[in-house]
C-alpha cells in the first residue's frame, strides 16, 4: 500500500461523509403541477410555459402570466415521462408538469442542480406515455444525498458543482482556442 493510498484511506475515514437515501416529501415542502391550457388558448406574452418534453427543456411557449400559476424560480420540474430539469427563472407549467419547491429557498441553485440528476437516474425508466409522473409519485422517491456527521451536506453539493461548472468553462475555453487557431490557419494559407 502506497502512501498516497494511506491519505485517501485517513481522509475517507476522517470525513465520516456517507450517501445516505432522503424523501423528495422530505426535502420540497411544495410539490405541485400546473395547469392545463390548450395551445390554441394560449394568450403570447413573456412566461415562459413548460410542458412534458426534452426539446427546449420542456418550454413550449411564452404565455401571459395572468394564464396560469407563476412558479419561483429556483425548482426542479418532473414532467410526465420523469425528465427533470432545474428552473432558475419564475414560469408556468401545465398538468404534465409536477414542480418541486423547498418553501424556505433553502436549496441554492447549485443544490438544486446538483439533486436534478440524482432524481433523474432514480426514476429513469419508470415513467412512459402510458404511466405517467404525477405529483403523487414524488412523495415515494429518494434520492442518495451526501451526509457529513449526520447532516446533509449541503456544502459540499455546492461545491462540487461549482468544480464541475470551473472545469467545463476550462474545457470550452480549451476547445474555443484550439477553433480560433484552426480558423486563423484556413484563413493564413487561403485553405
Amino acid at each position: 500500500q502506497t502512501d498516497r493510498q494511506t491519505d485517501r484511506q485517513t481522509d475517507r475515514q476522517t470525513d465520516r461523509q456517507t450517501f445516505v437515501n432522503c424523501k423528495l416529501k422530505d426535502l420540497f415542502d411544495e410539490i405541485s403541477r400546473g395547469k392545463r391550457i390548450k395551445t390554441s388558448d394560449r394568450i403570447k406574452g413573456e412566461l415562459p410555459f413548460v410542458t412534458a418534453g426534452i426539446v427546449n427543456t420542456g418550454i413550449s411557449s411564452y404565455i401571459q402570466a395572468s394564464q396560469v400559476r407563476v412558479f419561483n424560480k429556483d425548482t426542479l420540474t418532473i414532467d410526465m415521462f420523469g425528465s427533470v430539469f432545474y428552473r432558475g427563472y419564475s414560469y408556468g407549467a401545465d398538468d404534465h408538469v409536477t414542480v418541486l419547491r423547498n418553501s424556505n429557498n433553502d436549496f441554492s441553485s447549485y443544490i438544486l442542480r446538483f439533486m436534478q440528476p440524482l432524481i433523474e437516474k432514480v426514476i429513469e425508466g419508470t415513467f412512459t406515455y402510458s404511466r405517467n409522473f404525477y405529483p403523487s409519485d414524488a412523495l415515494h422517491i429518494e434520492i442518495p444525498l451526501p451526509m457529513y456527521n449526520g447532516e446533509i451536506a449541503y456544502e459540499f453539493m455546492e461545491k462540487f458543482i461549482r468544480v464541475i461548472e470551473k472545469l467545463v468553462i476550462k474545457d470550452l475555453v480549451i476547445w474555443a482556442d484550439k477553433k480560433i487557431r484552426a480558423t486563423k490557419l484556413i484563413v493564413k494559407y487561403k485553405i
